[in-house]
């Protein structure tokens, strides 16, 4: 059996029905990435990316099915899997999985819900949808994972795992839902696997094509999945091939088991994780460590220097060009900054430490802040880099004006395997994020809605609470 098949039969029987435990789990990824959605609508202007791929699907045009968050409109499912997909990931607060080091709803769930609002599905079938698509993400990134590099070779060959990886589990979400067989879905897939894309360059200098990777993901996913349904056909061999997916993005080395190990059984879905801080997961062991510190008593006005030690190879994105990373170039950057997230949580933010606030155009150009980043030195620790990406652990080191030395040490990053964020702080990050421009009253519908997602007999109508919004 090939790859391809065996991870299609696995979403067909998903239609046989799921463990309670991963039905749950799906109802706090679809309310996340319903949060990170609508609190995206708050960045404007132009020059936006989710803005600006919302204008052109407008000028696409097409038979008007599908909603976006946010917005009294209404586009073709690839349109908008496009536009949901693009919010999805443009605040980086999106899930995490490890260690393929990846993001896989904010692709998905967009797919799986355009889709699944097209053929008016039932609740139970989006969440047997989303469940499949996020588990095939996660494990075409594990395959990526050698241990002797300690990292993703997606990664180290500056390829996107969340963009390519999630095009194939969008692909085979989408074709769940449109009710193909397995050699349906494994078609599906198979095309999509020559539809996704991604480089990561934007994480070091800058540039805004990164937030619409997961837009790019979801639109082709849907789109892979109606060409299978028309008849268009994959190769059986797309991942293990000698010019397949494997070979192509990582010169043929990766883990086969990894991928097919304990499917069905052993749910990577449920070891996915939540950010309690909208920045690179890389960034989150260092805002731990520093806001442990402030709670200690330390203040900004009392640091001489700060010394951040983390992996190796998060150290390339979050404090390397080292003049870039002390004063970023936009606010966005800054979230893929180790001294300015840092000096961030010294400062004191918002949210469960820090939140969307502490990014706008005020903060970043907060001097304060920003002399603080200064002080800040990242470095690579050998132990810190033994742990990635197992788990995303810092230490922060800190000498004081008046000649104190302190330190304090984060093995696994808060809302990371060991410390997962609780079902009310994920239910509070949402509420944060939907308030910025939903009323009170529709937060709490939303929420309400999707918590009753595996009973719904038909999605239309769920997100009717989150279209109380206009452009």
């Amino acid at each position: 059996m090939t790859i391809v098949s065996a991870l299609a039969e696995f979403a067909a029987a998903a239609r046989d029905g799921l463990p309670e435990p991963v039905m749950a789990d799906v109802t706090g990824r679809v309310l996340d990435t319903f949060g990170n959605c609508l609190a995206a609508q708050e960045l404007t202007g132009p020059q936006e990316p989710h803005e600006a791929v919302r204008r052109l699907a407008g000028r696409w045009g097409g038979a008007g099915e599908c909603s976006v968050l946010g917005h009294a409109l209404a586009l073709p499912a690839p349109s908008a899997a496009l536009v949901n997909g693009t919010l999805a990931h443009a605040l980086d607060f999106d899930d995490t999985h490890l260690p393929s080091v990846l993001h896989p709803s904010a692709s998905v769930v967009p797919a799986a819900l355009a889709v699944a609002e097209s053929v008016r599905a039932s609740g139970a079938a989006l969440c047997q949808a989303i469940a499949v698509g996020d588990e095939i993400t996660n494990r075409l990134g594990m395959a990526s994972y050698l241990p002797e590099l300690r990292n993703s070779l997606f990664f180290e060959k500056g390829w996107h795992a969340t963009s390519i990886c999630g095009t194939v589990g969008a692909a085979a979400a989408s074709a769940l839902l449109m009710g193909l067989d397995a050699a349906g879905i494994a078609d599906a897939m198979g095309i999509a696997a020559s539809m996704g894309a991604g480089v990561i360059e934007a994480n070091r200098t800058g540039g805004t094509v990164k937030r619409v990777h997961c837009g790019w993901a979801a639109h082709s996913g849907v789109v892979a999945a109606a060409m299978a349904a028309e008849g268009v056909t994959g190769p059986p061999t797309v991942f293990e091939g000698r010019f397949g997916f494997f070979q192509a993005f990582l010169d043929g080395r990766y883990d086969a088991e990894a991928i097919t190990a304990g499917l069905g059984e052993d749910w990577e879905l449920l070891r996915t994780v939540y950010k309690p801080y909208p920045s690179n997961h890389f960034t989150h062991p260092g805002i731990d460590a520093a806001l442990a510190l402030r709670a200690e008593g330390l203040r900004p006005e009392d640091v001489d220097e700060i010394e951040l030690g983390v992996a190796a190879a998060p150290l390339r994105t979050i404090g390397e060009p080292y003049e870039e990373k002390i004063r970023p170039r936009t606010p966005y950057h800054a979230k893929f900054s180790g001294p300015y997230t840092v000096a961030s949580a010294l400062v004191g933010g918002g949210g469960l430490g820090l939140h969307l606030d502490d990014f706008t155009e005020t903060a970043f150009r907060d001097e304060r802040r920003l002399a603080l980043a200064a002080r800040v030195r990242v470095v690579a620790d050998e132990q810190c880099s033994e742990e990635f990406p197992r788990a995303f652990s810092a230490v922060l080191r800190v000498r004081t004006r008046d000649g104190r030395r302190l330190e304090h040490r984060v093995h696994s990053s808060r809302g990371g395997p060991e410390h997962p964020l609780s079902i009310d702080e994920l239910e509070r990050k949402y509420a944060l994020n939907a308030a910025r421009v939903l009323s009170p009253e529709a937060v709490t519908t939303l929420a309400k809605e999707v918590r009753g997602l595996a009973t719904r007999a038909d999605v239309t109508g769920l997100l009717e609470p989150a279209l109380m919004t206009t452009p």
